[in-house]
C-alpha cells in the first residue's frame, strides 16, 4: 500500500527482546537516543586529561557523601543497604583501611571512564559495575539498592558539571562538549545499574546470557586488572584533592543566609592565592 504524501516516516524499528538479551543491542539503542555520537568521543578522548584530575577530589566528596548516612555506611560493614541491623563495631571512617580500598576500587573505575568507548570492552566493564552492584553472580554478593547508586551517580554527575564549568582556562565550547559527553555515559551507566534492579524484560530472564559475566576476583577484569596497583595508596592522590572541598549541608531544606562551602574543586581557582589548587598545574 502506498504511503499518502506529507505522512511521517516509519519510526526506527527496536526489537524489544534484543533490548534485554543482547548487551550490543542495549548500548546501540541507548547511543541512538542519546545522540552519543563523534562528536561526544572526540571530545572525551580530547579532554580526558582535565576529567582525570578531578579524580582525586571526586573520590573524596564521594567517600564522605557515603559515609555520612548510616544506610550507605552499613554497607561497608554488611554489604548489603537491606539489612538495617546496627554494625557490631564502629561505623568506618575516611582512613580505615577499607575505605581507603574502596576508594581505589572508584578511581579505577572513574580513570576507566575516561578510555575509549568506541570499544564494546568499555560498555561491558559498565555493564559489570552495574551486575556487581546487585548481589548477582557473585561468591560474596554486593547488594546496593538502586536509590542509593542513582543517588551516588547524581551527586558525581552535579560535582563533574561544576567542576567543569568553572573551569579556568577551557573555552565554554569544550566545556559544553565535555559535560554533555561525561553526563551521557553517566546516564548509560545509570541504565546499567537500573537494568538489575527492575523487573523490566524479566521473561527474557533465560536468554539475557549476554549480560553475564564470569565470577572474577574484585578489581579485576578475566585476567587482567581494570586498573591501577592493588599495592599503591590513597595518600598521595588524597593531597591533591582540595582541603576545603566538602559538600555542602542539605540539613535544612531552607535557604541559608552563611555562605555555603562548594563542591566544586575549582570554586577558588581564580583567585591569586599561595594555596591555590595546582590541579590544572600539568
Amino acid at each position: 500500500m502506498e504511503r499518502k504524501m506529507g505522512s511521517a516516516a516509519d519510526p526506527m524499528h527496536v526489537d524489544r527482546k534484543m533490548l534485554y538479551t543482547s548487551l550490543e543491542e542495549r548500548i546501540k539503542y541507548l547511543h541512538n537516543f542519546l545522540d552519543f555520537n563523534s562528536a561526544d568521543i572526540e571530545a572525551l578522548l580530547t579532554g580526558n586529561k582535565y576529567i582525570k584530575q578531578l579524580i582525586p577530589a571526586v573520590v573524596n566528596l564521594v567517600y564522605k557523601k557515603l559515609l555520612q548516612y548510616d544506610i550507605t555506611s552499613r554497607a561497608f560493614h554488611t554489604r548489603t543497604t537491606v539489612d538495617e541491623r546496627e554494625p557490631e563495631e564502629e561505623y568506618l571512617h575516611e582512613e580505615t583501611p577499607k575505605i581507603q580500598r574502596r576508594k581505589m576500587f572508584l578511581r579505577w573505575y572513574l580513570t576507566r571512564l575516561c578510555q575509549d568507548p568506541t570499544t564494546m570492552d568499555f560498555w561491558r566493564y559498565l555493564n559489570k559495575v552495574g551486575m556487581m552492584h546487585s548481589g548477582q553472580v557473585r561468591m560474596s554478593p554486593l547488594n546496593i539498592e538502586y536509590i542509593h547508586l542513582g543517588a551516588c551517580l547524581g551527586y558525581i554527575q552535579d560535582i563533574w558539571i561544576e567542576a567543569m564549568l568553572s573551569h579556568p582556562h577551557l573555552s565554554l565550547r569544550r566545556k559544553i562538549a565535555l559535560v554533555r559527553a561525561v553526563n551521557k555515559i553517566l546516564w548509560i551507566q545509570n541504565d546499567l545499574f537500573a537494568r538489575y534492579h527492575s523487573s523490566d524484560g524479566e521473561e527474557f530472564a533465560d536468554e539475557m546470557s549476554e549480560f553475564n559475566y564470569t565470577e572474577d576476583q574484585e578489581g579485576y577484569l578475566g585476567d587482567k586488572r581494570i586498573l591501577g596497583s592493588s599495592s599503591g595508596s590513597s595518600t598521595e592522590d588524597d593531597r591533591s584533592s582540595i582541603s576545603s572541598g566538602v559538600a555542602p549541608s542539605i540539613d535544612s531544606a531552607a535557604p541559608s543566609t552563611t555562605s555555603k562551602v562548594s563542591a566544586c574543586p575549582f570554586a577558588d581557582m581564580g583567585k591569586n592565592s599561595s594555596t591555590e589548587t595546582k590541579i590544572w598545574a600539568n
